[in-house]
């Protein structure tokens, strides 16, 4: 195993693997959608290795993802039932983080997309035909009707509406006890996402909102999701819930914030620009 050092370093993706295995490589093994770890006093491990059959685990599927400073990564499927290797354990994304190094975790984000792709896309949805896998593509193409099929991605929408020096907050009927978060929703078919933001907040909330700007982006592998994250200007209405998603909403102050996400997500990094905004405000 190698340690997992807070750094930011390159990865490039790829399709097709060396034809030789002369190098340790990063395995992101999943059973499910758990990830394979092993357990160290203070913290949690990718298993670096010039062979995940080193393991001994039985393997479903390998897909090679690229090379991260020049080390492979390869994401495996390990069938259910199976336990690990004593010292190691299957953890759940949500859980690693912040155990292992953050780029390792997008990584096993995106390996876990492509698993779960590969595992939900054997037969054409056009014929019903066994598909294959292109060599030099991710993606797959019926051998029938030649229909091409690539990992499916769900754009989704992130918002932070301003109001002065308060913003909104809202609860989710999913949500964990007391834990509140900016607004979010898919994308529809023939929708900018300025009009999903739009749309997003008048169905959910009843506001109107003007000054849309983009903020950032993040993949979330929670199942597949491209979240766009904007802020947006209250421009008008009252708060009317929609109360089959939406528990609870409110506008908030920097001193009344209740239990935020966590800064993996980006609904984290959208209210933390708020505060910091606001923090620069009161300074002059």
């Amino acid at each position: 195993m190698e340690n997992n050092r807070s750094r930011h370093e390159t990865f490039i993706p790829g399709i097709v693997p060396p034809t030789e295995k002369f190098e340790s490589a990063w395995w992101f093994a999943f059973q499910g959608n758990k990830l394979l770890v092993q357990q160290d006093p203070s913290s949690l491990s990718i298993p670096f290795l010039l062979d995940f059959a080193e393991l001994g685990l039985t393997i479903l599927q390998q897909h090679y993802l690229g090379r991260l400073e020049s080390r492979p990564c390869y994401a495996v499927e390990i069938p259910d039932r199976i336990a690990p290797p004593e010292g190691m354990v299957f953890e759940g994304l949500r859980q690693v983080y912040g155990l292992i190094d953050e780029d390792l975790f997008w990584l096993a984000g995106r390996a876990v997309q492509i698993i779960e792709w590969d595992r939900t896309h054997q037969f054409c949805g056009r014929c019903g035909t066994k598909i294959r896998a292109l060599p030099h593509e991710r993606a797959k193409e019926c051998p029938h009707c030649g229909l091409l099929h690539f990992p499916r991605l769900s754009p989704a929408i992130i918002v932070l509406i301003e109001r002065g020096n308060e913003l909104l907050l809202a609860r989710s009927r999913r949500f964990r006890s007391g834990w509140y978060s900016v607004l979010a929703g898919f994308v529809e078919p023939g929708e900018t996402l300025e009009e999903a933001v739009m749309r997003e907040v008048l169905e959910e909330v009843g506001l109107v909102v003007k000054d849309i700007r983009y903020f950032s982006s993040q993949p979330w592998p929670f199942p597949h999701s491209l979240m766009i994250g904007f802020t947006a200007t209250y421009a008008g209405g009252e708060i009317t819930l929609d109360d089959t998603e939406i528990e609870d909403a409110r506008w908030f102050t920097a001193d009344t914030l209740p239990p935020l996400p966590g800064k993996i997500s980006i609904a984290r990094k959208l209210i933390d620009w708020f505060l910091a905004k606001q923090e620069k405000t009161q300074k002059g």
